[in-house]
């Protein structure tokens, strides 16, 4: 693994890390409904938004990877 990939890695797992973290800190009990509802959307916004990182990451590594791969090939290693 080249330091590039792994940089990429680490940068997409604290972002989805901090996405969740986020998305869980919310109140035990919501004062009404409308505040439950509130919550739930943002909730889900911010997991639609770590799936989106995370597919982003993946992405990311396996061009590196790809990268990583043809420079070996290229180069005879």
């Amino acid at each position: 693994m080249t330091s590039t990939f792994v940089r990429s890695l680490l940068v997409a797992g604290a972002a989805v890390g901090a996405l969740s973290v986020a998305a869980c800190s919310k109140p035990a009990a919501p004062a009404d409904n409308a505040t439950a509802a509130a919550d739930a959307t943002a909730s889900n916004n911010a997991a639609s938004t770590a799936m989106e990182a995370s597919n982003t990451a993946s992405t990311a590594a396996m061009d590196a990877s790809n990268s990583a791969s043809n420079a070996a090939s290229t180069t005879g290693q």
